[in-house]
């Protein structure tokens, strides 16, 4: 495992760099990219729009990647400066009109205390395999924001690969299915060639709300992204007609915080506030 330093904070894993370098991640989430992804991005939306302050309010998108929610955030009357670690992304979500973007890290921010209403973590803690890391950014994220502000974590849950290497059918592969079972036991995801995805920790839901507090946040409800949905048959045919797409947000936001199907979501929203 090989790492980049930047010239301040901390470390990068070069993997990860090399990963969004591909450009790929703008594609997947926006419409006409691949269906799970579009439903991560349409739950993601419906979710922020009831737990962020109103607008006008001034909003720190941290791991932010391209600015696909940056870019609804600014049409939405929100003030949004994001920060990236990855050049491409800065690149890309600097040119979206309203949007103020620049390089960093999550665990090193650059912004004064309380500059925030809201900080969004959409990205860093699932690229973050070790706790203190996590906590560390968490902790910025406390920092940089408003008290009572909101802090929005998303973290990929423990059996998201699982799930989506049977419903691919990739599962019956040998190596697919050692790999995939190796992260169960502790969220671990290394790097492969020729993988999947890159470096990156795949959380069980319990774990995050004690993060959050070890980071001085209060964690005040988590939401499942995709629910189940995004393991049916049909999903691509029912986001591709609006008034069925609809109805599957509808559907999803009545089960997005029932205990017993956290974990079958691919995505985990967390939502806490910085305690005064």
């Amino acid at each position: 495992m090989t790492e980049t330093t930047r010239a301040q904070g901390p470390t990068v894993h070069e993997e990860i760099l090399d990963y969004y370098a591909r450009g790929k991640e703008d594609a997947r989430l926006r419409e006409g990219g691949a269906p799970a992804g579009r439903l991560e991005f349409w739950r993601t939306q419906d979710v922020l729009r009831r737990v962020l302050p109103a607008a006008p309010a001034r909003v720190l998108d941290v791991g932010g990647g391209s600015g696909v929610h940056a870019e609804w955030l600014v049409r939405d009357g929100y003030e949004v400066e994001l920060v990236d670690p990855v050049p491409l992304h800065v690149e890309q979500a600097g040119r979206l009109p309203g949007v103020s973007a620049r390089c960093g890290d999550a665990r090193s921010l650059t912004d004064e205390d309380a500059a925030f209403d809201a900080v969004l973590l959409l990205g860093p803690l699932y690229h973050l395999p070790e706790r203190a890391d996590r906590v560390r950014a968490l902790a910025e994220a406390r920092r940089v924001v408003r008290p009572g502000g909101p802090v929005v974590a998303a973290t990929i849950n423990r059996f998201a690969q699982l799930h989506d290497l049977l419903r691919e059918e990739r599962y019956f592969t040998p190596l697919h299915r050692e790999r995939t079972d190796a992260v169960l036991a502790d969220g671990r995801h290394p790097y492969h060639d020729e993988g999947f995805f890159t470096v990156a920790h795949f959380a069980q839901p319990g774990e995050v709300p004690p993060e959050f507090a070890d980071a001085g946040l209060t964690a005040e409800g988590q939401y499942g992204v995709e629910g189940v949905v995004w393991l049916m048959g049909g999903v691509e045919e029912w986001l591709d007609d609006p008034e069925r797409r609809e109805v599957v947000l509808a559907a999803t936001r009545r089960v997005e915080s029932e205990p017993t199907l956290l974990g079958a979501s691919g995505h985990l929203l967390t939502v806490g506030r910085r305690r005064p």
